[in-house]
C-alpha cells in the first residue's frame, strides 16, 4: 500500500491468539501516570525508539480530545475506497474487517488477529475455499445486527465498481471465481450478488477462488471486508455518512478540513477484544503546514496521521537535543522509496533507455535530499531487506552510489538517442520527494536527459495524475516519484499491486511503471499458490531479479522512518504492520 507498510514479515499465516485490551500494557512498558515530567504537561520519556520495543506511556485512561493532524487530505474516509497505510490504520476506529494486526510493538505489530470474524480463515480445497464466522452480537452505530451479507456487499461495491470506487486494491476481484464477469452491485441490481461469495447464514462467508491463495487471510484483514449496510450506500457519497461497526462514529465530516469522531455508545467491548475506546473525541485536521504538524506533536497536542516522520528542519532540531531526540521513534518502514519509469510513454518503452536512467542516478545524492542514513539506506532491490523473499543484489551498481555517466551514455546510445525530454511527477505537500525528484533531475541533466518536474497533491496523485495512464501518457510523464509497502507481511504483498499486469487500472493505479510482463504475472501466481514458505520465497527472489533486469522501477532507498513521539499520548506502539506508524487503534491522552 501507498506510503505503507513492515519489518522482517513472515510469509506463512502468522499464528492467531485470542488476545484482550489488556495485551496493550505489557511488561516493561512506561506507565503514564507514573512518569510525570517536571512541567506536569505529560510524561518524562521513555528513551529513544522505545515504541519500537514496546508500549509507551501505557494507560486505561479515559477521556479527553486527540487530535490528528495531516497536511493534505486523505484519498478517502471510506474504508472500502482507500489505499494509503495510514488510513488502513485509523479507519479501524470506525470500520471492523475480518482480520486485523494485534497492537505491539516492532515486529509483534505483524501478528495476524481476528476482528469481525471469531478466528482465522478455514481453508479447503488446497487453498481455493476460505470459510468465516464473525463474532455475534456484533450492531451498527444506529442498533442493527451486523451480518455476513454485509460483509459480502463491502468486498463487491469496493471491488467490483471501479468506476464508482476506485482507490483501493483490486485482489477480490483479481481473485474470486467469476470476479471477470460480475458488473458490481451498481449495475447489477439482483439480490444474488456475486456467487463465488456465499452467505449460507448471518454469521458465516465463505470465498471462492479461481486458484489456491496461502495468504487469504492477511487479505481480509485490509478495510474493504468492514461491512457496509448496502440499505445506506451512496457510492462515492457513501463517505459523506459512513454507518459505524467500530468503536468510534462520524459525529461530522468537513471534505477537506476536518473530521470529528465520538464514542460509537452502540459498541460492545464483549464483541470486541482489541478495542479500548478511550479518548471521548477523536480529531483528524487537515490541510495542516507540515512545520505547525512538527510543533503541535513536539508539543504534545497532535499526532502525525501519515506517519512519515518529522520534516527536514525539524529532523536537525531534534536530533542535535538528547532531550528531544529521547523523544523519537526511528525504525524501518518496511518500505521502498523509488522511482518508477513509465514503460507506455516514449522513449522508456525501451529497455536501453531505462537503463540509462538506472545508471544516471547518484543515489547518494537522494538519499541526502531525503534527510540522510536516519531516512533510509540506499536501495538496490524491489523488496526491502525487511520483507521476505529479499535477496541482496545490485544489478546497476555504482561507484558510493553516485552513478555512471559513462555506462548511462552507453546505454542511451543503444537505444538510438543523444538526448531525452521528459517529465517526472512528485507530490507536492511532501518536501522530501521534492527534494529527492530534484536531485534525480540534476544527476539525469549530466548524461542528456532532461527532467521537468511536475508537482501534484497526495490526494489526487493516484486519482488525478500519476495513477491516471491517460494523463501520464498526454503530459509525457515518463519517470514517477513514489513510496511503498507491503500490503501485508510477505513478497507478494509487497509486489502484486506494483508489478502485475492485472492490477493497471485507468484511475486509482499503483502499477505507475504499466509493467505487463508474463514471466513476472505467472511467477506471482505460482508464488501464491505455493505452501512451501521457502519455495514461495524464492519466487518472490525471481520476481525482484525479473523486474530489476526490466529496469522499470529505480529503487532509491529503504525508507526510515523518524517520528516525533507526543508525550501526552498514551499507548504509543511503532508497529511493522503500519511502516513503523503508532499503531492507532488504541491511543489516548492525558489531557
Amino acid at each position: 500500500m501507498e506510503g505503507n507498510p513492515p519489518i522482517m514479515r513472515r510469509s506463512a499465516l502468522a499464528a492467531v491468539a485470542a488476545i484482550g485490551s489488556v495485551s496493550l500494557l505489557v511488561a516493561g512498558c512506561s506507565k503514564a501516570d507514573d512518569n510525570k515530567n517536571d512541567k506536569g504537561s505529560g510524561t518524562k520519556s521513555a528513551g529513544a525508539d522505545a515504541a519500537t520495543k514496546g508500549v509507551v506511556n501505557a494507560s486505561s485512561k479515559k477521556g479527553g480530545t486527540l487530535t490528528y493532524e495531516m497536511s493534505d487530505v486523505p484519498d478517502s474516509f471510506d474504508p472500502g475506497n482507500t489505499y494509503y497505510a495510514y488510513m488502513y490504520n485509523l479507519s479501524r476506529l470506525w470500520a471492523r474487517p475480518l482480520m486485523t494486526f494485534k497492537p505491539g510493538a516492532g515486529t509483534e505489530g505483524n501478528t495476524l488477529v481476528p476482528d469481525l470474524a471469531e478466528g482465522k480463515g478455514t481453508p479447503s480445497d488446497g487453498g481455493k475455499t476460505w470459510t468465516y464466522k464473525i463474532r455475534p452480537g456484533l450492531t451498527y452505530e444506529d442498533g442493527t445486527p451486523i451480518t455476513t451479507k454485509d460483509v459480502k456487499y463491502a468486498v463487491e461495491r469496493s471491488n467490483f465498481a471501479r468506476d464508482v470506487l476506485s482507490l483501493g486494491p483490486n485482489y477480490f476481484q483479481q481473485l474470486l471465481a467469476g470476479g471477470d464477469k460480475y458488473k458490481g452491485p451498481y449495475k447489477d441490481k439482483s439480490a444474488k450478488g456475486l456467487s463465488s461469495i456465499e452467505t449460507p447464514d448471518d454469521t458465516t462467508i465463505v470465498f471462492h477462488l479461481k486458484q489456491a491463495f496461502q495468504e487469504f487471510d492477511y487479505l481480509v484483514a485490509a478495510p474493504e471486508t468492514a461491512p457496509v449496510p448496502q440499505a445506506k450506500d451512496k457510492g462515492v457519497d457513501y463517505v459523506k455518512n459512513i454507518v459505524s461497526s467500530g468503536s468510534y462514529k462520524f459525529e461530522s465530516y468537513s471534505e477537506g478540513k476536518q473530521v470529528t469522531l465520538v464514542r460509537n455508545d452502540k459498541w460492545d467491548a464483549k464483541t470486541d477484544p482489541l478495542r479500548t475506546q478511550l479518548p471521548d473525541k477523536i480529531v483528524v485536521n487537515m490541510k495542516v503546514n507540515p512545520e505547525t504538524i512538527d510543533k503541535d506533536v513536539l508539543a504534545g497536542d497532535a499526532i502525525d496521521l501519515v506517519g512519515t516522520g518529522v520534516q527536514a528542519s525539524t529532523q536537525a532540531q531534534v536530533l542535535s537535543d538528547p532531550k528531544k531526540r529521547a523523544n523519537t521513534d526511528n525504525t524501518f518502514g518496511g518500505r521502498l522509496v523509488y522511482m518508477a519509469i513509465n514503460t507506455k510513454v516514449a522513449p522508456f518503452d525501451n529497455v536501453e533507455c531505462r537503463k540509462a536512467v538506472q545508471y544516471a542516478i547518484d543515489k547518494a545524492s537522494v538519499q541526502t535530499a531525503e534527510g540522510g542514513p536516519i531516512r533510509g539506506e540506499i536501495a538496490s532491490t524491489v523488496l526491502p531487506p525487511d520483507i521476505t523473499g529479499y535477496e541482496k543484489s545490485d544489478v546497476y551498481a555504482t561507484a558510493d552510489n553516485k552513478g555512471d555517466e559513462a555506462k548511462a551514455k552507453e546505454h542511451l546510445k543503444a537505444c538510438g538517442k543523444k538526448s531525452i525530454t521528459t517529465n517526472i511527477s512528485a507530490r507536492s505537500d511532501r518536501q522530501q520527494e521534492i527534494d529527492a525528484a530534484t536531485a534525480i533531475i540534476n544527476s539525469l541533466q549530466k548524461v542528456g536527459i532532461k527532467a521537468t518536474l511536475k508537482q501534484y497533491p497526495s490526494g489526487k496523485y493516484f486519482t488525478d495524475y500519476a495513477g491516471v495512464p491517460k494523463v501520464t501518457q498526454k503530459q509525457n510523464i515518463g519517470l514517477m516519484m513514489m513510496q511503498w509497502g507491503a500490503d501485508w507481511p510477505s513478497g507478494y504483498g509487497f509486489l502484486q499491486q506494483i508489478l502485475n499486469g492485472e492490477a493497471i487500472s485507468q484511475s486509482g493505479n499503483t502499477n505507475l511503471s504499466q509493467y505487463d510482463s508474463k514471466e513476472v504475472n505467472s511467477l506471482l501466481s505460482k508464488a501464491i499458490a505455493t505452501q512451501d514458505d521457502t519455495e514461495r520465497n524464492s519466487l518472490y527472489a525471481q520476481i525482484d531479479k525479473k523486474t530489476m533486469d526490466d529496469a522499470v522501477i529505480v529503487p532509491l532507498t529503504y525508507f526510515k522512518v523518524l517520528l516525533a513521539r507526543p508525550q501526552n499520548a498514551t499507548n504509543l506502539v511503532s508497529s511493522a504492520a503500519w511502516s513503523g506508524q503508532y499503531d492507532y487503534l488504541n491511543i489516548g491522552t492525558t489531557k
